[in-house]
Formats: structure tokens, C-alpha cells, sequence
């Protein structure tokens, strides 16, 4: 699942060498991810019998759905070398401007659409910034989150959205499962859907193995030819948009929304994505593993209420799980660069 690029054209037997390192070793750390999210279950399954009905397999994956999809564009802005603290915030004004179309008569489809359109207009200036203002994107995007949180504030003021000012029918989608039985909703595949496309793009076309280069050595990948800005930019309009799409998503999910929604979900989304194996120096991990640490993420947040643990450690666990991740990170580069130091002397 798990991809690293570090040339763009033709590799050396080096940098072969250490892709196919990179990519066991993180391949096993999304199996672990899974053999961990597997114990976990159990382990709650067995404190609490109705864990995992059916209604509760669909309220799980429900609760991963919206982390999920930002998730994977946050995973394709850390892969380029960047981060996009934004998200929270574009998700909630996204979720708001969705809401305010709704109550006022909107079509739902163009709802959604508009959703998309909010997050993908402040991705395009979150890549602006970025990539022709060369600002570090940690000072781009935290500026960002304050402006659109406050421009957030001032239009929506006390006002709040509730499902009775909705359609029932967009209510319905963002509960509702494939033939209305079963524990796989509609908003899930949606997801998945979504997973899969940038997933593939990043993988298999010459465009998303730039993102990779660009990521592993942003002066290489410039000698090379790769279109620096332009992938910049593309990875933070792919962010702004899905953070825009799980905004539209969040408000069918809860349908409830006010000033204050998606506020401190960037940090959420951070953990997931560096939990998920994606390193925070660029170059390598994978939108599938990002997706699982969300998923585990979201997953232990519900494990806690049925075990009787209280909330208060929710925040501590994810803190906790990325340190572990941010080390594990550290041996991986450690353990590769040692492989390649002795194939180095090998060949010499």
C-alpha cells in the first residue's frame, strides 16, 4: 500500500534499494495499525457484548467517514513536505455554507457542490501562499485557520443549523446504508471512493510520483524538471476540497452546525495522518495508511465511552499514539539510512 518515490525518471540502484526498504517497512506498520484497530475491537467486544452490532459496525465507520477524507488530502500536502493546518476550519465554514444553502431552499447535490467549492477556493489560496509567496506552510496555514475561523464567527454569530432546518432526505444520506440495510453507508463509500482515486493517482501516474520526489528532495526534484509550484498547489486544492467535501458530509452526518464546528480538528487530522506511517518529512507514506490511523483514531474515541473510560483520555491517547508514531518515523529513516550506507560500501 505503501509508496515512496525519490527520483522521478530513471532511479539508481540506490534509491531502488531504498524504496523497496521504505516501503516493507512501512507496509508492515499499516499491518500493525490493523492488528492493533483488530485487538482493540476485541478487547471492547468483550467488556461490552453490543459493541459490535450491526448498528454499531455502521456508527463506527460513520465516525471514521469525515476524518477519513481529510485525512487523505492532509496525507498528500505532508507527502510534498507541507502541512495544511487550515482543514479545521475550511471544514467548518465548509459545513456552514452547505447548511445556509439548505435552509434556504437549496438543492442538495448543489449544496454538496458548494461544500467542495468553499474548501477548494481556500486551497487554492493556502497553495498561493505556499508555493509562490514561499512561506513555511506551518506559518501560511495557521494564519489561514485564524482567518477563515474568524470570517467563520462573523457570519455565522449566534445563528446555528439543526437537522429540523434540512431536507430529511439529505438527513437520511448521511445515515442511511446501501438498500437502507446493512452497516455500510452510503457516506462510507464515499470515503473509500475517494481513497482509492487519489490513492491510485499517487501511485500509478507520473503526477503523483512527482508528489513523492517533491517530498523526498524538493532540490532534486527541481533539477529534475518536476513542477514544483503546480504539485504545491494541486495537493492543497486536493486538501481544501475533500476538507470542503467532509464539511458538506459532516452537516448530513450530524446535521448540526455552528461557529464553533470543525474547531481543533486539524490536530486530529495531523495524528491520523502521521499514525497512519505518512512521515512529516515528505517523500513517503500512503493515503491508505492515513486512512487507518483515522480509522483507528476515531475507533478508540468510541471504545472509551462503552468501556466506561471517560472522555478526558481521548485527547492524551491520540497525543500518546503520535509520539509513538513521530519515534517510530525516526528508526525508519535511521533503519534505511544504515541499509543504504552499507550497500554504499558494498559496491565500493
Amino acid at each position: 500500500m505503501s509508496t515512496t518515490v525519490s527520483t522521478v525518471d530513471t532511479p539508481t540502484r540506490g534509491s531502488k534499494s531504498a524504496r523497496r526498504v521504505v516501503d516493507t517497512l512501512l507496509r508492515l506498520r499499516e499491518l500493525s495499525i490493523i492488528g492493533v484497530l483488530v485487538v482493540l475491537l476485541v478487547v471492547t467486544e468483550l467488556g461490552n457484548p453490543r459493541f459490535l452490532s450491526t448498528q454499531g459496525i455502521k456508527d463506527l465507520l460513520l465516525n471514521a467517514t469525515i476524518l477519513v477524507l481529510v485525512a487523505v488530502g492532509q496525507a498528500v500536502v505532508v507527502i510534498t513536505r507541507n502541512v495544511d493546518l487550515s482543514v479545521g476550519s475550511v471544514l467548518g465554514i465548509a459545513a456552514f455554507a452547505t447548511g445556509d444553502y439548505l435552509h434556504s431552499g437549496g438543492n442538495a447535490v448543489v449544496a454538496v457542490l458548494l461544500g467542495v467549492g468553499v474548501g477548494l477556493g481556500f486551497g487554492v489560496l493556502n497553495g498561493l501562499l505556499v508555493s509562490l509567496g514561499k512561506v513555511p506552510a506551518l506559518v501560511v496555514t495557521l494564519g489561514t485557520l485564524y482567518v477563515i475561523r474568524g470570517i467563520d464567527s462573523m457570519w455565522v454569530g449566534s445563528r446555528e443549523i439543526t437537522a429540523s432546518n434540512l431536507p430529511a432526505g439529505f438527513i437520511s444520506f448521511g445515515h442511511n446504508s446501501i438498500g437502507g440495510i446493512g452497516p455500510i453507508p452510503y457516506l462510507v463509500l464515499l470515503a473509500v471512493a475517494a481513497m482509492v482515486i487519489v490513492g491510485d493517482f499517487l501511485r500509478s501516474y507520473r503526477g503523483g510520483r512527482e508528489v513523492y520526489a517533491l517530498g523526498s528532495n524538493p532540490t532534486a526534484a527541481r533539477l529534475a524538471g518536476v513542477p514544483v509550484r503546480r504539485r504545491i498547489i494541486a495537493a492543497y486544492v486536493l486538501c481544501g476540497a475533500l476538507a470542503g467535501l467532509a464539511g458538506a458530509l459532516y452537516l448530513a452526518r450530524f446535521g448540526n452546525v455552528d461557529s464553533g464546528t470543525g474547531s481543533g480538528y486539524e490536530l486530529t487530522v495531523v495524528s491520523a495522518v502521521v499514525v497512519g506511517g505518512v512521515a512529516f518529512t515528505g517523500g513517503s507514506g500512503s493515503v491508505y495508511g492515513a486512512a487507518l490511523g483515522a480509522v483507528l483514531l476515531t475507533s478508540i474515541n468510541s471504545m472509551l465511552p462503552s468501556l466506561g473510560v471517560s472522555s478526558v483520555w481521548e485527547l492524551a491517547i491520540d497525543g500518546f499514539l503520535l509520539l509513538i508514531a513521530i519515534a517510530v518515523d525516526r528508526v525508519v529513516a535511521l533503519r534505511v539510512a544504515t541499509v543504504l550506507r552499507r550497500r554504499s560500501a558494498r559496491r565500493g
